[in-house]
C-alpha cells in the first residue's frame, strides 16, 4: 500500500499565516503539519509516499521535507487546485495498481492512521474503499456519511441540512478502483472534482464502501483556533526533557527545552515546547504554549499561543494569550498605543503593543 498526502493548497481561511507559506508547513507544538502525516504514515507501515503539491506550495513543501531524514518523499505536481479526486488523478501514474491510503495533509489525529490501514487489510473481498468518520458537532463544513450496518450508503459534500453528524474524516484508504470513478466525474457546483462524489460513484456501482470511527482526538487545522487546539493537544503528551541551557529559571511541569535553546531567568509553565535555538529571557511562558526554532521571548508573558520561527516579543507589558505569531514577525512595546490581547500575526509582520 501507497500514501498519498494532499498539500496543494493555500489554505485561504488561515489568512494572513498563509498569504506566505501553505497551511502544510505550518509548525504546531514543534512540528510542521505535514510531518505528523509523514510519521503516521510511517507507523502504519507505509513507507512508498507521495505528496501532491502545486505550482505555489512546491517550494515550503519540498523544503519542510527535504530537512526530514525519516523518510523519502515524491512530489507530484497538480498545475491547477481543482479538487481532491482531481489531486488523485495527478497522482494517477505515481500510484499505479496500488491500494493507497489518501491523507489530507492540513490534519491531525492522536491515534495516527494504522487502525484505518488494518480495517482496509481485513475488510471482506471486494471492498472498494475505507473511510476514516468521526462525529462532529457541525457537519456542514465536511463530507457527511449515511451508515447502515457498517457500509456508507450514502456521501454528501458539505450539504446545507447534514442528516447525520458523521464527518469524513481526513483520511481514505482505497483500492484502485477509485480511479475509474475519478475519470467519470463531472465538476461540482463548487468547479471541483470532489472524492465524495467518487466515492458515492463507487457505491452507486455496487462497490462496498465502509466506514470506520476513528480512535481518539481528529483535528482539521482550518482555521486559527483549530491550530490552537491542536497545539493543545499534542502539547498534553509531551514528555519534560531538558537538552539546552537553563538558568535562573523555574521549568514546572511537562516542558521540552531543546538543544541549543536558552532558557534565562524565566518561568515556564507545562505542557510548553522551547524549539531549538530559541531565548526566553526575563519571561513568562504558560501552558499549551510552543515557541519555534530561533524565536525570542524576552520580558514579556505568553501562554496558549504558537510562536513560529525566528519570530521575536519584546518587553510586551500585557499578557499574550490565544496568539499565532508568524514566521520572522515581531510584537514589542511601545508607549502609547492601544493594547490587544489575542493576535493572529502573518509572517514579516510588524505589530507594536503600549
Amino acid at each position: 500500500m501507497k500514501g498519498l498526502i494532499l498539500a496543494a493548497g493555500r489554505g485561504t481561511r488561515l489568512r494572513p499565516l498563509t498569504h506566505t507559506r501553505p497551511k502544510p508547513v505550518i509548525r504546531v507544538a514543534g512540528k510542521p503539519i505535514i510531518i505528523y502525516a509523514v510519521e503516521n504514515l510511517l507507523a502504519a507501515g507505509i513507507e512508498q509516499i507521495g505528496v501532491v503539491v502545486s505550482p505555489d506550495t512546491r517550494a515550503d513543501v519540498k523544503a519542510v521535507l527535504d530537512s526530514y531524514n525519516g523518510a523519502e518523499v515524491a512530489l507530484i505536481l497538480q498545475e491547477q487546485p481543482r479538487g481532491l479526486a482531481h489531486a488523485v488523478r495527478a497522482a494517477r501514474g505515481w500510484l499505479g495498481d496500488s491500494p493507497f491510503l489518501l491523507y489530507l495533509g492540513d490534519n491531525l489525529f492522536e491515534k495516527g492512521v494504522t487502525g484505518l490501514k488494518e480495517s482496509f487489510e481485513v475488510a471482506e473481498q471486494g471492498t472498494a474503499a475505507v473511510l476514516a468518520l468521526v462525529g462532529v458537532e457541525d457537519p456542514r463544513q465536511f463530507g457527511v456519511a449515511l451508515m447502515h450496518e457498517g457500509r456508507i450508503t450514502r456521501l454528501m459534500e458539505k450539504p446545507k441540512e447534514p442528516p447525520t453528524n458523521l464527518a469524513v474524516a481526513g483520511v481514505y484508504a482505497f483500492s484502485p478502483l477509485i480511479h475509474g470513478m475519478i475519470e467519470g466525474l463531472e465538476p461540482s457546483l463548487r468547479g471541483e472534482y470532489e472524492i465524495t462524489d467518487a466515492v458515492q460513484a463507487l457505491i452507486d456501482a455496487g462497490y462496498l464502501v465502509l466506514g470506520r470511527h476513528i480512535e481518539g482526538w481528529w483535528k482539521d487545522t482550518g482555521r486559527a483556533e483549530d491550530l490552537l487546539d491542536a497545539n493543545r493537544l499534542l502539547l498534553a503528551g509531551l514528555q519534560a526533557r531538558v537538552d539546552g541551557e537553563v538558568r535562573d529559571s523555574r521549568l514546572v511541569g511537562r516542558v521540552v527545552v531543546e538543544r541549543g535553546a536558552r532558557v534565562r531567568g524565566s518561568t515556564i509553565l507545562g505542557p510548553a515546547l522551547i524549539a531549538a535555538d530559541s531565548l526566553v529571557e526575563n519571561a513568562f511562558v504558560g501552558p499549551f504554549t510552543s515557541i519555534g526554532p530561533e524565536a525570542r521571548v524576552r520580558a514579556s508573558e505568553i501562554e496558549y499561543s504558537i510562536v513560529a520561527d525566528r519570530a521575536s516579543i519584546e518587553s510586551v507589558a500585557t499578557r499574550l494569550q490565544e496568539c499565532i505569531i508568524g514566521v520572522n514577525a515581531s510584537v514589542s512595546s511601545r508607549p502609547g498605543l492601544p493594547k490587544a490581547h489575542r493576535l493572529v500575526i502573518g509572517d514579516e509582520s510588524r505589530v507594536e503593543i503600549g
